[in-house]
């Protein structure tokens, strides 16, 4: 028997929380009055903001019996009486997050025909390193986004799927089978979860570290602090063997200077705008110009970057 009495009828809570123009509201009290709250949120934004409440997004759902959808995550209240933590039933009215189904589902279909892992065409003029690269580029951002959901293993059927697409994907390019393009590329990578099976290529570079990228080997586990970044609405545009170029130039692409290069990165291109009519600095001038979220610099101009200070002239080493 429960230690309470989790039917009382004159027990009641509301939680609220909002993200831009989504928000949802946890409510622990009859139908009834889940009813009424809805008719006054729609009232109020009517009279107040001037605003129309979506009758076919805004739903009364019971979490224990079924998921609420809210910013990609299915949100459900956990019920068992099977399991037990030190003598307690530990999922009894826990809230879980969850990836829908239909995510998965949808997402594998960017990659597949009829059924099955397709190349994609696009990419095809593009350098192995460049494809590899915007491969794993993707499964980072979906696998970052849902880093809170309790079911983050379900990303494996798309990871199975983007790296049979790639296969075929350089196999096209190269015109050969995908069995030698594994045997080229596939390799057993020590990672600091272990060692993994990934797809890797190495690009040597005269006196420096070879440039390095690899689909795979992100770990598919639950992580309760992460910071979700917003998932891409659309997938990315080939790079055209620009990535590749800028890298081995070895050229800072503020000041000129020639040698050690480094990558400065920002998460999103709204990240360059700025409030009001202050003028960008350089190094946003370029980013916004290029339409470009990374952007190669020297040690020094990087520095001044992330201190805020102005960038030299264009110098010659």
């Amino acid at each position: 028997m429960p230690s309470k009495d989790v039917r009382d009828p004159e027990y009641r809570r509301l939680n609220y929380v909002r993200y831009a123009d989504d928000f949802l509201l946890g409510f622990i009290g009859s139908l009834q009055e889940a009813k009424e709250i809805k008719e006054k949120l729609k009232t109020f934004l009517a009279d107040n903001l001037q605003l129309e409440m979506s009758a076919e997004k805004t739903l009364i759902t019971n979490a224990r019996n079924e998921a609420a959808n809210f910013l990609g995550y299915e949100i459900l209240v956990q019920y068992s009486d099977n399991k037990h933590t030190n003598g307690k039933r530990s999922l009894n009215g826990i809230t879980a997050l969850r990836i829908p189904a239909s995510f998965v589902e949808g997402k594998c279909a960017l990659y597949m025909r009829n059924g099955k892992p397709i190349h994609r065409p696009e990419l095809i003029n593009d350098d192995d390193f460049t494809i590899i690269n915007i491969y794993q580029s993707e499964l980072r951002g979906y696998v970052q986004f849902y880093s809170l959901a309790q079911n983050i293993a379900w990303l494996r059927k798309l990871q199975w799927v983007m790296w049979s697409s790639l296969m075929k994907t350089l196999a096209c390019k190269h015109k050969t089978s995908v069995a030698k393009i594994c045997a080229k590329y596939q390799k057993t990578v020590k990672l600091p979860q272990g060692r993994r099976k990934c797809v890797e290529i190495t690009v040597p570079v005269e006196g420096k570290k070879p440039l390095v990228t690899r689909f795979g080997g992100i770990q598919l586990k639950r992580n309760l602090k992460a910071t979700i970044e917003d998932l891409p609405r659309v997938r990315k545009p080939a790079f055209r063997n620009e990535l590749i170029k800028r890298l081995l130039a070895s050229e800072c692409e503020i000041c000129g200077a020639t040698g050690d290069i480094e990558v400065h990165h920002i998460h999103a291109l709204k990240d360059l705008k700025i409030k009001g009519k202050k003028e960008k600095p350089q190094w946003m001038q370029i980013m916004s110009a290029r339409r470009r979220k990374t952007l190669m610099v020297c040690p020094q101009c990087h520095d001044a970057i992330h201190a805020g200070k102005p960038i030299s002239q264009r110098v010659s080493r």
